[in-house]
């Protein structure tokens, strides 16, 4: 069987064909796979409200049902991202060491009821969770955007507690956690919610302070979410060696970590990471979000990342933005794609849900990476579901139609095209 999704028509049945093409061989197993999804977001949840209910549940089912994108493997941020609709924690009571003022209560407005439409959805679902900010008082300067965690041992093990007390707070409200990273994308000073921490800092707070408060709780730590080693004027202070490597080699710490997280730039340590810890679990944590167009070329850009990850041994690959409408503008002003786009009330899926759907609407948790073996293997990620089961997605970028044959059967692969090919 093979499926098939052009710029023009979406989902069809692809055609087979008695000539001979570019044969493709399958190759070694690798990683097991923990699954693919999207994260929530205010201002995703809030589209999706402006929808008439019976498309919105349309819709939902089509992310998260088992027979339709299967979405399994799910992000949501600790407080505000720079999807929300303005900046807030979960404790802005200067001081409050003990977290006594610290309430989740914010997150029933927009986030934990989609996260629970997905969940009735899919009962196969995992959440992780990560902070882009800490309450205010925690760091140097008061301020959301830009500045640095305040490094002291009291902040430390008031922030320890905080995650405790998230992790508790969602599994009360519905939603376990099976892990969660320290922060989002540490390297960078934003003007959307953010906090730089050395590799340093990072390793210290996980190794004596959030290692302990979350034991028992059932949840576990990954490191990151990382995005360097950046190509900018950052790079002296974003490498592999400062982040995650550093971590692993402190006792502590390394005896906390059970995975790390990486997006954008975070992408340069990947070889890094399979070479020095082969038995640590890599997810890609943010897809690249492009610039609100949501074309085709971005589209299949972003196909090039899934297989970069997974061809270095990522587990899991997940999305950036559910849903967003109008000119699909973060509340700082960053224009961004989505899966679902909604204008006046009417939502289109976009190219980048296609992308996903050919993938996770076939692949099975627990199934492997394949590597195959051919000239045109570039546009291909392959696995073995746990059932023996074969599935490959090619993309053909090209604007001419190819042809590739697979154990003895030739399929015809459109012009700039995604395909499924089910053996």
């Amino acid at each position: 069987m093979i499926i098939s999704t052009t710029e023009r028509v979406k989902w069809q049945k692809g055609k087979t064909t008695d000539k001979e093409g570019i044969k493709i061989t399958f190759g070694d197993e690798k990683q097991n796979i923990r699954g693919f999804g999207t994260c929530f977001s205010e201002l995703g949840a809030i589209a999706l409200n402006k929808l008439k209910p019976k498309e919105k549940k349309e819709l939902l089912d089509e992310l998260f049902c088992k027979d339709k994108a299967n979405f399994n493997y799910c992000r949501t941020p600790m407080g505000a991202s720079d999807f929300a609709t303005d900046f807030y924690s979960y404790n802005e009571t200067d001081g409050d060491y003990e977290m006594n003022n610290f309430s989740v209560e914010r997150d029933e407005k927009y986030l934990l009821p989609l996260i629970r439409e997905a969940l009735s959805r899919q009962d196969d679902m995992q959440m992780f969770a990560s902070p882009w900010c800490p309450p205010l008082w925690l760091k140097t300067k008061k301020v959301y955007s830009n500045g640095i965690f305040n490094a002291t041992e009291e902040n430390f093990k008031a922030y320890a507690l905080y995650f405790r007390k998230y992790v508790d707070a969602y599994l009360e409200k519905g939603v376990p956690l099976v892990h969660v990273h320290p922060q989002n994308e540490p390297c960078s000073n934003q003007v959307f919610p953010s906090c730089v921490w050395s590799g340093d800092m990072l390793t210290h707070f996980i190794g004596n302070y959030l290692g302990e408060a979350l034991e028992g709780s059932g949840v576990d730590i990954f490191f990151g979410t990382i995005n360097g080693p950046e190509g900018d004027s950052r790079w002296t202070r974003t490498r592999y060696y400062q982040y995650l490597a550093h971590a692993m080699q402190d006792e502590k710490a390394r005896k906390y970590i059970k995975g790390v997280g990486y997006q954008w730039a975070g992408k340069m340590a990947l070889g890094a990471t399979k070479d020095d810890y082969p038995e640590l679990e890599i997810i890609q944590t943010e897809s690249e979000c492009g610039g609100g167009d949501n074309s085709w070329d971005q589209m299949m850009y972003i196909f090039e990342m899934v297989r970069m990850y997974l061809r270095e041994g990522a587990s899991a690959y997940v999305y950036w933005n559910i849903a967003l409408e109008g000119d699909s503008s973060s509340t700082w002003g960053w224009r961004q794609n989505s899966l679902i786009h909604v204008v006046d009330g009417k939502a289109t899926f976009t190219p980048e849900f296609y992308l996903m759907k050919h993938i996770s609407h076939f692949v099975k948790r627990g199934a492997k990476f394949t590597e195959t073996k051919g000239e045109f293997s570039s546009n291909i990620v392959s696995f073995t579901n746990p059932d023996g089961e074969r599935i490959m997605v090619v993309c053909n970028p090209h604007p001419t139609e190819k042809v590739i044959t697979i154990e003895e059967k030739s399929y015809v692969l459109s012009a700039r095209s995604l395909n499924t090919i089910v053996l």
